[in-house]
């Protein structure tokens, strides 16, 4: 683009003709200049002094100024130093041109201002396309005795029977009562998101008469999916997304006896806090009145405050101010009191969705009701038992951040460890290097 070359005018030099208004105007404000004042194209480039002797209002565009002005409407008026137009403390630079932005796109608070619409929002449809086209993984594991309803707790979760195997259609597989893990692995969508659940069970956890190191099954497998990972990750040639079988939360439950914590219970969560987010829940919560649930989980809070465990979600991880607000929430209500269910009834000829149990209430039978009432305790409701906020914890609101802290974490920390235990088998003298203790001799 050429230069334009545009006039100027000595305040008091000369006066407006006829019908005209002087060049002066308030700041801010654009002038009305005569016709003959406009620009016009110059055949050849005229340079322009960065400074002018007059006093007066000066256009000035050039190839850093695109936009020409036009004979139709008012060019912008920029003064120059020592105008009577120009603040006290003022910018050399032209204000810039800004667009209108569009609905939605204004910029946030102490982000810098753009010009106009860029698209960055854009990013998170674009993220959004890719996960849902390739999905993405999520490994639970299930903890505590037989009987406490793992099974039906994680089928009640995900509302599908993702915790067993079908052996045969209409039949679950039988696991025996071991401290031997089995984990299954689904694939379920909703809505056209793809999830790849491994489900954990540890069926026979603490039914043994000597339940001492019952627990190093558990540990050992959580640090052999770690090491599984970290193989993959040191390869030279690595897989364009590594296979992710990382334990990402533990769901540990506690007996509802209404006393404390046992020491078997203490022990467990005190050793896989620091390698796993744990969650602990009390199973069965349906079995106990709501003064009884309300004291032993204030029980249980002291426990774990007495014995410096620290479960999900961990107050050193807490680093935004509104992320600190809700997980204050919800480590008041932890441990949540839980129910699952996943079966239908029929309650006065009526089918019940799975999500609920069924409660015998001693109502005595009546002309109109001969059978004694029956109620029903829905595991969706909040008023009935916490499994809704249990749902939310692991799946709406926190999935993520558990994947998050188990990988910059708990992966890391195994991760520095297994890398400084290879640097010591590579310096040791076994290997013909000096050891620490032959380099401490020699100096």
């Amino acid at each position: 683009m050429g230069r334009w070359e545009l006039g100027h005018a000595r305040f008091g030099e000369r006066k407006s003709p006829p019908g005209r208004t002087a060049c002066a105007a308030p700041w801010g404000a654009p002038p009305l200049l005569p016709a003959r004042l406009l620009a016009r194209p110059c055949s050849a480039a005229v340079p322009i002094p960065a400074t002018f002797p007059v006093t007066g209002c000066i256009l000035a565009a050039t190839a850093a100024d695109p936009a020409p002005p036009t004979a139709l409407g008012s060019p912008r008026v920029c003064p120059r130093a020592g105008s009577s137009l120009e603040p006290q403390e003022s910018s050399m630079e032209a204000p810039a041109m800004l667009e209108e932005l569009p609905p939605g796109a204004a910029p946030g608070k102490g982000a810098h201002e753009l010009f106009g619409y860029v698209g960055i929002e854009a990013v998170l449809d674009q993220m959004r396309v890719k996960t849902m086209k390739t999905g993405f993984e999520f490994n639970i594991m299930v903890v505590g005795q037989s009987g406490l309803g793992k099974s039906t707790m994680v089928n009640t979760l995900f509302k599908s029977k993702v915790s067993r195997k079908a052996s045969q259609p209409g039949q679950e597989e039988r696991i025996p009562k071991t401290v031997q893990l089995q984990s299954v692995t689904h694939v379920i969508e909703e809505k056209g998101v793809k999830m790849k659940l491994t489900v954990t069970d540890t069926p026979g956890f603490g039914d043994q008469i000597n339940n001492e190191n019952c627990w190093d099954p558990i540990i050992k497998y959580i640090n052999e999916q770690y090491e599984r990972y970290l193989r993959e990750e040191i390869l030279i040639t690595r897989k364009r997304k590594i296979p992710d079988t990382r334990v990402h939360g533990c769901v540990y439950f506690v007996p509802p006896t209404g006393h404390w914590l046992r020491p078997l219970d203490l022990e467990f969560m005190r050793r896989l806090s620091k390698i796993v987010n744990v969650v602990p829940v009390i199973a069965k919560a349906d079995t106990l009145t709501l003064e009884e649930r309300a004291e032993f989980k204030q029980r249980i809070q002291q426990d774990l405050k007495a014995h410096a465990i620290s479960v999900y979600p961990q107050e050193d991880f807490d680093e935004d101010p509104d992320d600190r607000l809700l997980n204050n929430v919800i480590r008041e209500k932890i441990p949540f009191a839980v129910v699952g269910a996943d079966q239908e009834h029929q309650v006065n000829g009526r089918r019940v969705t799975p999500g609920c149990t069924l409660t015998w209430v001693g109502a005595l039978p009546t002309a109109t009701s001969p059978q004694p009432a029956l109620s029903c305790l829905a595991v969706e409701n909040p008023m009935h038992c916490e499994f809704p906020m249990l749902r939310d914890l692991l799946i709406r609101s926190h999935l993520q951040d558990l994947k998050d802290i188990t990988h910059n974490v708990h992966y890391e920390s195994y991760r520095v460890r297994r890398l400084n235990e290879s640097n010591r088998v590579a310096l040791s003298p076994a290997n013909g290097l000096p050891g620490k203790d032959e380099d401490d001799s020699n100096l």
